[in-house]
């Protein structure tokens, strides 16, 4: 079973502070950079808008939000609860979707528990706090190490709220399409070995990246960097079939976030360097199902998990 979602009032960080005053905040902070910025590699520009880095806008659906909120989460604005609910009313099932893969994260964490594996690095976490990773990991082995990686601040402010004062967790806010960046980040060498096995997540995040960033290269980039021993976990949007899957995608990718969904085979080749561990790369609800769980439609996507084998990053023990 997944973990139970702790419910709180729509609109408040977990600290009681007004999600909205918290964001406004966010955007007017000053880094080395300049103002704070929300990268729109996860927004699609609309007609007559700047590309590029935008400014956080409230009034734009985010996809992180509108997936937060089809899991049952709280950390969402106007403009997220009424996007979940025009793509709902074109594909009904679509809420179920996200909850399908939420259920394949919860159960590939805990095949990587079970094969030994104490670090994880989730990339693209997003803002959903319905079955965290550290949370499924520290059940099993509290000393597990947890690196969430997500480039929305407000993703980074709610879990850096949630993880305060755990040793063994750490947030992130960078790009996952820059694998140096994330694994040299002086968090992320202070929380994780790289000699030894990582947990890769990348589920439900990769059909945000266009063929044009190259997701191949980026899962090949993070492969040389791990050791031997490790495991990625993916899972990835499927073309749409049927008339109301096509709608609801369409409308998605139009009003929310540019999305790129692959087919099985496109899906296969990001695995290139990566050992499938059994049932392969199969349909998201067929991989490793839970018997005592609920009968469920097939979903328009796929998941994995696999394993890097000796070709990866030579472990501490070898010198």
């Amino acid at each position: 079973m997944e973990p139970e979602l702790t419910r709180r009032p729509v609109g408040l960080l977990l600290d009681g502070t007004p999600l909205e005053r918290e964001v406004r905040h966010l955007a007017a902070v000053h880094t080395a950079d300049g103002p704070s910025k929300l990268a729109a590699w996860d927004q699609r520009p609309r007609r007559g808008e700047r590309r590029g880095d935008e400014l956080l806008d409230l009034s734009r659906p985010s996809a992180s939000r509108v997936y937060d909120h089809w899991l049952g989460g709280v950390h969402t604005f106007g403009a997220d609860r009424d996007a979940a609910a025009q793509v709902a009313a074109l594909d009904p099932l679509v809420p179920y979707y996200a909850r399908a893969n939420r259920g394949f994260l919860f159960r590939a964490v805990s095949y990587l528990l079970d094969a030994g594996v104490r670090q994880f690095v989730d990339l693209g976490c997003g803002i959903s706090m319905v079955g965290c990773v550290h949370e499924i990991a520290q059940r099993v082995a509290p000393q597990a190490r947890v690196l969430y990686v997500d480039i929305d601040p407000i993703a980074v402010q709610l879990y850096r709220q949630v993880v305060a004062g755990d040793p063994f967790t750490a947030v992130v806010r960078a790009d996952l399409r820059r694998p140096e960046t994330v694994l040299r980040h002086p968090q992320t060498r202070g929380l994780v070995d790289l000699a030894e096995p990582v947990g890769l997540l990348a589920v439900g995040v990769l059909h945000f990246v266009p063929d044009g960033n190259d997701p191949a290269g980026v899962l090949t980039r993070y492969r040389q960097e791990l050791a031997a021993g490790s495991y990625l976990a993916l899972s990835h949007a499927c073309p749409p079939e049927g008339p109301a899957q096509r709608a609801a995608a369409d409308w998605f990718a139009a009003n929310v976030a540019a999305v790129r969904p692959r087919s099985r085979q496109e899906v296969s080749q990001l695995l290139t360097g990566w050992e499938l561990v059994a049932p392969g790369l199969v349909e998201l609800t067929r991989w490793r199902p839970d018997p005592e769980g609920e009968v469920v439609p097939p979903v328009p996507g796929v998941a994995a998990v696999a394993r890097l084998p000796g070709s990866g990053r030579p472990v501490a023990a070898d010198g």
